[in-house]
C-alpha cells in the first residue's frame, strides 16, 4: 500500500511539473516582465508596509465592534442602478438600538444594475462610495462575473469578450494577457475592483454542458490561461477570484447539488491548475458547492473544514480571500442546508467572505453575531478571516488602518 502510495505521489509530481513547465514557457517576455514588476511591488512595498502594520491591524480588530467585523464578512448583491442606499442597520445583528446603516464587504453586480453608459454606471459606483465615507464605514470592494462568452455583464459598456474556450482556441499566450489587460483597464475605469473570474475548472464529459464554453480546455490551458488571465488582472488592478473548487459536473448548482464521483487520482490530476494558479496569488478563490465521494463525501465543498482549511490552506499554501460561492442557491437549501446554517459552517470551514445572491444579509449575520457571543474560538475564525480582507484591502487602497487615537 505505502509503495502504490508512493508511485501514485511520483506520478501527480511529475504531471505537476510537466503541467507547470509548460505553463511557464507558454508565458510571454512581456507578461513574464509585467508580473516580476508586480512582484517586485509586492515584495519591496507592499509587503513590508502590511507587515509593519501587522501589529496595528490586529490592534484595530480586536477593537472593532463584533457587528462590523461580521459585516466584512459578506458579499451581497445590489438594488438598483442609478443611487446606493443601505436598507439594513447594525440594529437588525445586535438586536440594539442603532440606526447605523450596514454596508457589507463587498458588493456584486448582476445585469440590472449596470446603466446604458460607463459613465452612468460610473456614477452609481460613486454613490457606494460616497454612501459609505459619509456613513464612516470600510469601502466595499465592488465584484462582477465578467468571465467572456455568455457571461458578460458588461458587454453594453466594455464591448464583446470572448469566452474563455474562444481565447484559448484563437489567441496565444500573449494575446490573451493583452486582451485581458484591456479588459481589466476598462473595468477600473468604470469603477470595479474585483472580477470573479476565470474559471480554472478543466473541460470534461462530467461538466462540459455546465461550463458551456467557460474552461479554457485541458490540463495545460487551464493552467497557462489561467495564469496569463489572472496576471492580466492583477497587473491592471483588477483583483481576481479563480473558482469554482475543487469543481462541478454538469448539475447545475442553482437548482441541484453537484456530485462528483471521480477517482482521487483523477480528481487530484484536474486540480493541478487550482494548485498552479493559486501559487501565482489571484486575491480570491471561489468554492463551489459539488461534493466529492473521494473526500469530505457528505458535505459541499463551500461548508467542508478539508477543502477549505486542509487542502487549500494547509496542502496548497494558499493565503487570499476565500469565497464560498452563493448561498441561496438549491445546491445547498434543498440538501439540509439553509442559508442561515450554510454561514455558520462555511465560516467554521475557514471561508472567508459569504456571498449572497439576496440583497440583505443581516438575518445570517445575527446567527454569526450569535455564535460568536457563546464561542471565543469562533470569534478568532471571524477575526482572521476578516485580516484577509483588510490586508486586501489596505493594498487595493480601499482601507487604510486609523491614526492612533482615530475613530473608524
Amino acid at each position: 500500500m505505502k509503495f502504490a502510495q508512493s508511485t501514485l505521489l511520483i506520478m501527480l509530481s511529475a504531471l505537476l511539473i510537466s503541467c507547470t513547465s509548460r505553463a511557464e514557457k507558454l508565458q510571454s517576455k512581456k507578461e513574464k516582465i509585467s508580473r516580476q514588476g508586480a512582484q517586485t511591488l509586492y515584495k519591496d512595498y507592499v509587503f513590508p508596509q502590511v507587515k509593519k502594520s501587522d501589529l496595528a491591524l490586529e490592534a484595530y480588530i480586536k477593537n472593532l465592534p463584533l457587528e462590523r467585523k461580521i459585516a466584512q464578512l459578506f458579499i451581497e448583491n445590489l438594488e438598483g442602478n442609478k443611487t446606493f442606499r443601505s436598507y439594513e442597520t447594525f440594529s437588525d445583528i445586535t438586536g440594539k438600538a442603532d440606526d447605523t446603516p450596514i454596508v457589507a464587504g463587498g458588493y456584486l453586480f448582476f445585469s440590472y444594475n449596470l446603466s446604458d453608459t460607463a459613465e452612468e454606471t460610473a456614477s452609481y459606483i460613486k454613490s457606494i462610495r460616497t454612501y459609505t465615507e459619509k456613513n464612516n464605514q470600510i469601502q466595499p470592494f465592488l465584484a462582477i462575473d465578467q468571465e467572456g462568452g455568455w457571461v458578460n455583464r458588461l458587454k453594453k459598456l466594455t464591448g464583446k469578450l470572448p469566452s474563455q474556450e474562444e481565447v484559448a482556441r484563437n489567441y496565444d499566450i500573449a494575446g490573451a494577457y493583452d486582451l485581458y489587460s484591456l479588459q481589466a483597464e476598462k473595468m477600473s475605469q468604470i469603477g470595479f475592483d474585483m472580477n470573479l473570474a476565470p474559471v480554472i475548472e478543466v473541460c470534461t464529459d462530467d461538466n462540459r454542458d455546465f461550463l458551456d464554453g467557460r474552461s479554457f480546455g485541458d490540463c495545460r490551458q487551464t493552467a497557462s490561461y489561467g495564469i496569463a488571465c489572472v496576471n492580466a488582472y492583477e497587473n491592471n488592478g483588477i483583483a481576481t477570484v479563480i473558482k469554482h473548487f475543487p469543481g462541478n459536473t454538469n448539475t447545475d448548482p442553482h437548482t441541484g447539488l453537484p456530485e462528483i464521483t471521480l477517482p482521487k487520482d483523477e480528481l487530484e490530476k484536474l486540480l493541478l491548475p487550482f494548485k498552479e494558479v493559486c501559487h501565482h496569488a489571484p486575491a480570491g478563490l471561489l468554492m463551489s458547492h459539488a461534493r466529492t465521494s473521494v473526500l469530505d463525501p457528505d458535505t459541499p465543498a463551500c461548508l467542508s473544514k478539508t477543502w477549505v482549511s486542509d487542502v487549500l490552506r494547509s496542502q496548497y499554501g494558499y493565503q487570499g480571500i476565500i469565497f464560498s460561492d452563493d448561498i441561496f442557491m438549491g445546491a445547498l437549501a434543498s440538501n439540509g442546508f439553509p442559508p442561515e446554517k450554510a454561514a455558520v459552517l462555511a465560516i467554521e470551514a475557514g471561508v472567508d467572505c459569504i456571498m449572497t445572491s439576496e440583497k440583505r444579509f443581516a438575518k445570517q449575520a445575527k446567527l454569526l453575531y450569535q455564535k460568536a457571543l457563546e464561542d471565543s474560538a469562533f470569534e478568532s475564525r471571524i477575526n482572521q478571516s476578516l485580516k484577509r480582507i483588510l490586508v486586501y484591502k489596505i493594498k487595493a487602497g480601499l482601507f487604510e488602518l486609523p491614526l492612533e487615537g482615530e475613530v473608524k
